[in-house]
């Protein structure tokens, strides 16, 4: 396992992969955005009748359950399955798990049923599935009795996938292996979709290296932070930091991400 974000970085933009993203109308834009300035390509299909068909053109398959109904499950559970079985990356981001029994349902169901490579989830979230005390309001998470990095190897172990935890401090673990990543801005907290976001972008990293999971979920959130806290720099407030962001993230440089990456074993 080798935390190399600059190389991944420009595989992704030489390679252009595409990132199939069942996501939230919430942040629809928002994530497809994120894809692009990255330097991969998204598409946004959630219809039942075509979702196997394009996963099957895709690199890696991004699933959000944060505006949930009966027709997206159904199209979530085929597209997981279509992708599973054509070896392709899913992640799945449980958007407000352990908020409504139907949002902690459907991503165990997922969990369940399609071969997940990376549980991208806030502390609140992963501790619902793996049924450790947590807050959950809304889609916010409040709080959970234990800690991001016991949550993400519990959860790896549990699940038997990647847990990529975030917070102020991210944790990535497959049970074994761990990797916390220091970098990010308060900021980020302050603007809706920003954890879709890393969801989507770690989507991008798994299609740029998907023999190594480990080490792709971390360097997602190594880009995402630094281009978090270049976004920060002038920004004003939520407002022009929203904007900077995707600026950042369409100028980060693969020559300077590595030494910028604070990263713990």
């Amino acid at each position: 396992m080798s935390v190399a974000p600059g190389a991944s970085l420009r595989a992704i933009r030489e390679a252009k992969p595409l990132v199939h993203q069942i996501t939230n109308y919430v942040v629809m834009n928002e994530t497809a955005n994120a894809t692009l300035a990255l330097g991969a390509l998204p598409v946004m299909a959630h219809a039942v009748e075509e979702v196997e068909e394009m996963v099957g053109l895709a690199s890696a398959l991004v699933l959000n359950i944060g505006t949930l109904s009966a027709p997206w499950i159904e199209s979530m559970l085929r597209a997981g399955k279509a992708a599973s079985a054509r070896g392709i990356p899913v992640v799945l981001d449980p958007v407000g798990a352990g908020a409504t029994r139907l949002r902690t349902e459907t991503a165990l169901r997922l969990l369940d049923v399609v071969d997940v490579t990376v549980l991208r989830g806030n502390a609140g979230e992963v501790a619902s599935l793996v049924g450790v005390e947590a807050e959950v309001r809304g889609v916010e998470s409040i709080g959970s009795a234990e800690s991001p990095a016991d949550l993400a190897r519990e959860a790896a172990r549990r699940f038997g996938c990647v847990a990529s935890v975030t917070g102020p401090v991210d944790q990535v673990s497959d049970g074994q292996a761990s990797i916390a990543v220091a970098n990010g801005h308060a900021l980020l907290a302050t603007v809706s979709g920003t954890g879709c976001m890393s969801s989507a972008l770690t989507g991008c990293f798994l299609a740029g290296k998907p023999d190594d999971p480990v080490a792709a979920a971390a360097e997602a959130l190594v880009a995402f932070g630094v281009a978090g806290e270049d976004a920060a720099e002038g920004a004003r407030g939520p407002g022009s930091f929203h904007v900077g962001l995707y600026d950042a993230l369409a100028a980060l440089d693969p020559e300077t991400l590595d030494g910028r990456a604070r990263v713990e074993p």
